[in-house]
């Protein structure tokens, strides 16, 4: 049988929803784990094979103390085995604030006569970006509120303003999207202006919690939002994005929704998602959440590292939602991507305001208000590389061309080198006297240890060649 978005089939039985709540409860409530059982588990994600739900389900109901240690260091080795020690960095740039939908969670609700509603003109876009490339960024992700006038047309131009922004050496070379679901032909427009991933958010995937939160707009009805990937496949846009705002609901569902999700995206089309993020609900202007499904940092950690368990190839992504604290424990459990630097105020980058946020004008509380720079610093001397690498999406490595690389062990001969020759490019351009010196003793170690993956007499013939002013170089 032939898979449709809407529905997938269980053997012998009648076409249901992807995601059936019934089926994911009866998974958590039967599904008791043992020390062998969790062994098994983790033995086979070590092996690179995603788990289905019942395996994900024995991770998430284990609580022994020694399990527990063992899912977390299964999480840190299969993170260096699949991603080595490289963190990919961006920023986000929010667009327009406007919206027309209610939900409780979130600042930019219609109902909120606090927000002071902005969309950047063209010009205002330019600013933004070249602060950004001040500071050395080369990946964004435009954010948009859910508003008729932030179109497909609209974002497809304002996403060719940004790549046409070029300052000294600075350049966008990646722009993601987070914006409303569209049908086939909006998703074909934002594609054709060479976006990289487009990232739609379920927030929760329970029914009807999804119906308490969301009380007006066009994001409130569940299905037209669940199926929004679906439609971005067939429009040939192979590269997306999915994640839950934990903190709605029982954070153990909506784990096993991510990976019933994933499933469902490689079933129906062979590739999954190219990142799942996981944002925890933060203080907003004007919500109104309760507080029943809250998630303590000690979960959160475990959450993180069943969904690298879960999905060995998947990119997660962790925000500057948390602090920097909880950020710097929780990225060696599996994260491959965070966000630095990160301003949400609509203006704020070329504005270079560093004062106390201000909730009327952003969309929730972030924690982690270190510059670019700091971050950086911070990963070095942690002997994590600091990445921009864009390559693979712009030599089309993407979607099922990218599993095809990556399921395999492959890209790691890509992602490594292209790592360290991004950060070359940062430590000659933006990089302090002290970064430049801890950064190259890194690149140096991290040649040293490639065994087998790459060339380090290329890569090292190619950092010459930045240091000489050569840009842009990538395996």
């Amino acid at each position: 049988m032939k898979f449709t978005p809407e529905t997938y089939r269980l053997a012998d039985e009648p076409m249901k929803p992807f995601i059936d709540p019934e089926e994911i409860w009866e998974t958590i409530n039967n599904t008791k784990p043992t020390k062998e059982r969790v062994r098994e588990v983790i033995a086979k994600s070590l092996a690179k094979n995603r788990l289905n739900l019942e395996e994900t389900a024995v991770l998430v109901n284990t609580t022994d103390p020694e399990l527990v240690e063992e899912i977390l260091q299964g999480a840190r080795t299969l993170k260096e085995n699949v991603y080595g020690n490289r963190i990919v960095l961006f920023a986000p740039l929010y667009i327009g604030n406007s919206c027309t939908n209610n939900c409780t969670y979130c600042g930019f609700r219609t109902s909120n006569k606090e927000a002071i509603r902005t969309t950047l003109s063209d010009e205002e876009i330019v600013h933004e970006v070249e602060a950004l490339e001040d500071n050395g960024q080369k990946r964004l992700i435009l954010v948009y509120g859910e508003h008729p006038r932030y179109s497909p047309e609209y974002i497809a131009h304002t996403v060719k303003i940004v790549y046409g922004v070029k300052k000294n050496n600075g350049e966008i070379r990646r722009v993601n999207i987070n914006a409303a679901p569209m049908d086939i032909e909006g998703f074909r427009t934002v594609k054709e202006s060479g976006i990289g991933t487009y990232q739609v958010f379920q927030e929760t995937y329970h029914p009807e919690a999804y119906s308490k939160y969301h009380l007006g707009g066009k994001k409130r009805d569940y299905d037209w939002r669940l199926t929004s990937l679906d439609r971005a496949q067939e429009a040939g846009l192979d590269d997306v994005g999915i994640g839950v705002l934990f903190g709605l609901y029982d954070w153990r569902y909506e784990v096993l929704s991510l990976v019933r999700h994933t499933n469902h995206l490689e079933a129906c089309y062979n590739v999954g998602p190219h990142t799942i993020s996981f944002p925890r609900i933060q203080d907003a202007s004007s919500i109104d959440v309760s507080k029943d499904y809250l998630v303590s940092d000690e979960t959160f950690v475990k959450l993180v590292a069943i969904l690298r368990l879960a999905v060995p190839y998947t990119g997660l992504i962790l925000t500057a939602r948390e602090s920097a604290a909880v950020r710097r424990h929780v990225l060696q459990f599996g994260v491959s991507q965070i966000d630095g630097g990160t301003k949400i105020e609509l203006g704020a980058y070329a504005a270079s305001k560093n004062e106390e946020q201000n909730l009327t004008r952003e969309q929730f509380l972030i924690n982690d208000n270190r510059s670019l720079s700091e971050i950086i610093e911070e990963l070095v001397e942690n002997e994590y590389i600091p990445s921009f690498c864009t390559a693979c999406y712009r030599l089309g490595r993407t979607g099922e061309h990218f599993m095809e690389f990556s399921v395999p062990g492959f890209i790691k001969r890509f992602c490594t080198p292209n790592a360290v020759l991004t950060l070359s490019e940062y430590l000659m351009d933006y990089a302090t006297p002290e970064v430049q010196k801890k950064g190259w003793k890194l690149i140096d170690k991290t040649l040293n240890e490639l065994n087998g993956h790459g060339n380090p007499d290329e890569i090292r013939s190619r950092i010459e060649k930045i240091k000489k002013g050569d840009r842009d170089l990538y395996y």
